[in-house]
């Protein structure tokens, strides 16, 4: 889940120097895969939509595409229709952003509006942006259904008293799997990253566009690499925020989550105890986060309102680490149940961000875990799985067993599993396009660390990443860095990107926007479920 919020800030230089979007020299692009797109497309059919409100007064318009349930599938059998939503350019358009908000399992259609209006004027002007509920999630279907009552709450307390405990847990995360497999069916085995980045150039192909511009955060920055790497003529521009590290797959990367989890919340406790003034919970860090770790085991033995336990305080407090602009909101409402007494803020946490147990939840964390379960292999000793959360839990308590829980059921999935789309591997080596990728990512990032934005910066030698030193919310182009929107707005005008500097190191740096000031809250909904990779 990654928080998009908006803040005031410090503007940066402007980069000195440029490159332009074109091949390095020597560069052969790399070759599309053959005949997956090559389906009958109908014109798309761009409607009012009626389940989907603008997020302001722009024109947002709705259409379905039918694609193939496997690619390659020249006919309709078991078809998938793919939800789409469109924000119109305010003068002529001339270009075509499809954006994702990450997830996986995010319905995306909102982020057309969203974007749209992040966008500068001059970019308005020319783009229109599309956006899309990746097959089995949202409005597209068929859609993803396992349990919902899996989330009634209060769920049982991730942090395993005794191996019981933990076999009551596992035994949970297993039924979970099954009943995704019984009540979801086929679409299971069609739902890798290499599925939906597909379905995105079926988009292209019924937009009738030779080229998509593309803005991917999160776990849209892995699918963005991927077709990107799948179609390498199909791509103008392409920007990767808050990346997922391609050289972990998922498994790996989310043992490597937990920790920057971590980091992000001592980073909140810090806060706090530096405005104990405002929130008397302790005048520094580890007293803030006794505090928090006490009202935990309370919640076990004594849920607010018979409904947030432990688990569910987990759920409603992760956002702290994705976005800077919650920690008022989320130190408020721990400030009123630990020193005041009173509950309800906490409780109107978990009901604004906690897991609740309808179709909407169950949808998306389905749909989460069948992209994640099937992108690359999971261990199926759990013995591994134990072993490796206990060692993140000594160091990562925050979130170290709530993320395994998180993503136990892949142990037992029932569907096809594939290796790793290594993105700047094999016959798809980057930069296959025109030129190279933006890549945006901030030091503070907790759902995903910014290493993995130097590690894909190695295996991009064309592109260009920008961080925002200090910055704390994850995702951060087009969220009002004047210095980050000002990259991107060149970049997507012009096709320029700042200059590559030797070495692993970024090459342009902006300021991150100012801390928040205490007793206040500014929130807007966050792009990916907590617990996610991306």
């Amino acid at each position: 889940m990654s928080g998009v919020l908006m803040a005031s800030l410090v503007a940066a230089p402007a980069p000195a120097a440029a490159q332009a979007l074109a091949p390095p020299p020597g560069q052969a692009p790399a070759p599309e895969r053959p005949g997956t797109t090559r389906i009958d497309q109908r014109a798309l059919r761009w409607e009012p939509c009626e389940d989907l409100d603008p997020v302001g007064e722009e024109t947002l318009e709705c259409a379905t595409l039918t694609v193939p349930m496997a690619h390659g599938d020249r006919g309709y059998a078991d078809p998938v229709r793919i939800a789409l939503s469109r924000a119109a350019a305010t003068g002529t358009a001339e270009h075509t952003l499809l954006v994702n908000p990450g997830g996986p399992g995010s319905a995306g259609r909102r982020w057309a509006s969203y974007t749209h209006l992040r966008m500068a004027p001059e970019l308005r002007e020319v783009y229109d942006v599309v956006a899309f509920d990746p097959r089995g999630v949202g409005a597209s279907t068929p859609r993803i259904t396992c349990d919902p009552g899996h989330f009634t709450a209060p769920r049982p307390d991730g942090v395993p008293a005794d191996p019981g405990a933990e076999q009551a847990l596992r035994a949970d995360a297993e039924e979970y799997a099954r009943s995704c497999a019984q009540n979801t069916g086929p679409l299971l085995d069609h739902m890798r990253t290499e599925d939906i980045a597909h379905d995105m150039d079926a988009i292209r192909a019924a937009l009738d566009l030779d080229e998509i511009d593309y803005l991917g955060y999160s776990y849209g920055s892995y699918l963005g690499t991927v077709y990107s790497a799948l179609y390498p003529n199909r791509v103008r521009a392409l920007i990767l925020d808050s990346v997922v590290d391609p050289d972990n797959p998922w498994y790996e990367s989310n043992l490597r989550q937990s920790l920057a989890l971590d980091r992000s919340a001592r980073n909140f406790f810090d806060w706090v105890a530096r405005h104990d003034a405002a929130y008397g919970l302790g005048a520094d860090a580890d007293t803030v986060e006794e505090a928090y770790h006490t009202l935990r085991s309370e919640l076990a033995s004594d849920p607010i309102d018979g409904v947030v336990g432990p688990t569910e305080l987990e759920s409603s407090i992760i956002v702290v680490a994705y976005s800077g602009a919650s920690w008022p909101t989320v130190a408020a409402a721990l400030s009123d149940h630990i020193v005041d007494g009173d509950p309800a803020a906490l409780k109107g946490l978990f009901d604004a961000y906690g897991e609740q147990p309808d179709a909407d939840t169950d949808t998306g964390y389905g749909g989460y875990l069948a992209v994640q379960c099937t992108d690359a292999p999971w261990p199926k000793d759990w013995d591994t799985w134990h072993e490796d959360t206990e060692g993140v839990h000594a160091n990562a308590p925050f979130m170290g067993w709530h993320n395994t829980w998180y993503n136990a059921p892949c142990a037992t999935w029932d569907a096809e599993v594939e290796e790793w789309f290594q993105v700047g591997d094999g016959p798809y080596r980057h930069p296959a396009y025109r030129g190279g990728a933006l890549i945006v990512h901030a030091t503070g990032d907790g759902a995903t660390p910014v290493e993995g934005s130097y590690s894909l910066r190695d295996r991009l030698p064309g592109s260009a990443l920008v961080v925002e030193e200090g910055g704390l919310t994850h995702g951060v182009a087009l969220t009002g860095n004047v210095c980050v929107d000002e990259i991107a707005r060149d970049y997507l005008l012009e096709g320029t990107l700042p200059e590559r500097k030797e070495g692993e190191g970024p090459d342009a740096v902006c300021r991150a926007r100012p801390e928040p000031s205490p007793r206040t809250a500014q929130s807007e909904p966050l792009v990916d479920r907590p617990g996610t990779s991306g």
